[in-house]
């Protein structure tokens, strides 16, 4: 038996989601049928985090284990001529035994990208949530500044999060200026459900002044859902990378 990690890329946006669901279209269930067709066995997927549906991925992390004898770094290249072209296998490698794509994970860097012009671009909205309001970045950098550090995040996440530990390190949170838009692009120790859509949100509220940049603290300290921004769509939302070495702000 081996162990091999998968790096993948997808567009999410056909999918509904990264989990195994009975009758849906899933990354999980698409990498499984090849790999069972490709092993002769049946292979199980595990991820570094589930991606909602419509979210994308440009660095997520998988491992399965097998007692297939084709050499763990020629699998990428073969999957890449067998899965849909909505999913790229970039890379394989073997790994450890005690390796596990999402309990190794020290840090996650998420992007969530917003196109400013008039009208939406035709070739970039599948990857860009289309908000054509000016914003004011100074504002918005402050803010984000406020959400570095170690906090209870119950305020960015949402009603329908089971997990009952919600505090989070967020190590950097930047804001990117770009051509026709800009993006928000956070690293943390792990991300609760839909909490990078909502970080956005919210700092987009700050962007647009409707939100002192002063008030995140107070907003973090109430752990409560209402007080927080909007849940941004899931369009503009990538999982960049997955790193499996301490964070030390590359």
């Amino acid at each position: 038996m081996k162990k091999i990690k998968l790096h993948i890329a997808y567009d999410g946006t056909d999918f509904s989601g990264f989990q195994r669901q009975p009758g849906q279209r899933t990354i999980q269930g698409e990498l499984e049928n090849a790999l069972a067709i490709l092993t002769r066995e049946e292979v199980e997927i595990h991820g570094s985090g589930r991606t909602d549906a419509g979210v994308h991925a440009q660095g997520q992390i998988c491992h399965f284990v097998t007692k297939s004898p084709i050499p763990a770094e020629k699998v990428a290249y073969i999957l890449r001529n067998m899965l849909p072209r909505d999913i790229v296998a970039v890379s394989s490698e073997e790994v450890p035994h005690d390796f596990h794509a999402r309990k190794s994970a020290y840090w996650k860097t998420y992007r969530y990208q917003i196109d400013t012009r008039r009208a939406p671009d035709v070739f970039s909205r599948r990857y860009r949530t289309h908000l054509p309001y000016p914003v004011d970045f100074q504002a918005m950098r402050e803010a984000a500044g406020h959400l570095v550090g170690t906090h209870d995040f119950t305020s960015f996440c949402s009603a329908k999060t089971v997990v009952e530990d919600r505090v989070r390190t967020i190590y950097r949170c930047e804001i990117v200026e770009e051509e026709h838009g800009y993006a928000i692009q956070v690293t943390g120790s792990g991300f609760l459900y839909n909490m990078v859509r909502i970080l956005a949100g919210t700092l987009v509220e700050v962007g647009r002044k409707q939100l002192d940049p002063a008030a995140i603290p107070a907003i973090l300290a109430a752990c409560d859902r209402t007080q927080a921004g909007p849940t941004f769509p899931p369009e503009g939302l990538i999982l960049m990378e997955v790193g499996y070495h301490p964070w030390n702000n590359l």
